[in-house]
């Protein structure tokens, strides 16, 4: 199971989330350094070749690796094994746990997107080390988004989950969501555009894990 800190503030991005001047390299240094406390590769019909993807992929799992920064991997198993990752993230949609595991063994985290509480509980029963449930609020990151949760969605699901695992909340979250989703029950928050899209990325990394913090040592004193 992922331990909850990692969850903090977590850290989702391809090259497709990235604006010039600021390249994919640049954008997860400035994280770093704003203190992400994990971060998940997500390039998705960014347009590079599998070569491109792989080179882009060991750039960032280096920048992780030098500040011990747990590097995820999004949905490609393929992908998470060549870059030696410390997980992978999975949809609904993607390849079960189960078989997850038969490719990677036990030394990778799983984690598995949900949306509800069926989702969840299966996906608790078949070995997942975390949930990342959403979306929270209306995002343009995912085209596929579903009805978003918002906190009291969140909330619900939390309660009436019949086991405990780590959560973190993603979809659309700003740092005025901050307060809510973690009185929610969520152990951290997700964001891609709030980090990437943002001219300052360190700035907005260090003011996200700022509010974490602070609303953290008020739900848990």
């Amino acid at each position: 199971m992922v331990p909850a800190r990692h969850l903090s503030l977590y850290f989702v991005m391809g090259s497709q989330d990235c604006a010039p001047p600021l390249s994919p390299v640049d954008v997860l240094k400035k994280a770093i350094a704003g203190g992400i406390t994990c971060f998940q590769f997500r390039d998705k019909h960014s347009g590079l070749t599998m070569k491109e993807t792989l080179a882009l992929g060991r750039a960032l799992r280096s920048e992780c690796r030098q500040h011990h920064i747990p590097f995820i991997v999004n949905d490609r198993v393929d992908l998470a094994l060549l870059l030696e990752a410390d997980g992978i993230h999975v949809g609904q949609d993607d390849l079960p746990v189960e078989d997850v595991r038969a490719l990677t063994g036990d030394d990778m985290w799983v984690g598995v997107s949900v949306h509800t509480l069926q989702e969840a509980e299966e996906a608790i029963a078949s070995g997942a080390d975390y949930l990342g449930v959403g979306p929270m609020f209306p995002t343009r990151s995912k085209s596929d988004a579903k009805t978003p949760l918002g906190p009291e969605g969140l909330a619900a699901l939390c309660k009436q989950l019949t086991r405990p695992i780590p959560i973190v909340a993603i979809g659309g979250i700003r740092a005025a969501h901050v307060p809510d989703i973690l009185s929610a029950g969520a152990d951290g928050v997700a964001v891609i555009s709030a980090i990437a899209s943002q001219t300052d990325p360190e700035a907005a990394a260090r003011a996200l894990l700022q509010t974490v913090e602070t609303e953290r040592r008020k739900v848990q004193p």
